[in-house]
């Protein structure tokens, strides 16, 4: 953000903007908002952010015990995703090892 704060300011301020009205009109609860946030940032895998939602899941009443579920079901989805995304990249391949038909990803 460093370089577009430089750069392009008009567009920090946009983005302040936007987390200023969702701030204000956010349907969710602040635990919920960091559990959130938490999955997210471990999925874009930003350190900063992982250790910020984690301190502020804690914060809102969260156990370490509920973010570790978080970061299990963060680490499921992503093997699910890994799994479907990689058959569908090899299926037209004619030596596809992965070609045993027991796949469960959505057609």
């Amino acid at each position: 953000m460093r370089m577009l704060a430089e750069h392009f300011p008009e567009f920090t301020r946009l983005l302040r903007d936007m987390d200023e009205l969702y701030q204000r009109e956010r349907a969710i609860d602040e635990k919920t908002y960091q559990f959130i946030c938490f999955a997210l940032s471990i999925k874009a895998r930003s350190a900063p952010c992982v250790r910020k939602h984690f301190k502020e899941a804690l914060d809102a009443g969260a156990t370490e015990k509920e973010l570790a579920f978080i970061l299990a079901l963060v680490m499921r989805e992503a093997a699910g995703a890994d799994d479907c995304w990689t058959h569908d990249v090899l299926s037209g391949l004619t030596a596809n090892p992965f070609s045993s038909g027991d796949c469960d990803c959505p057609k």
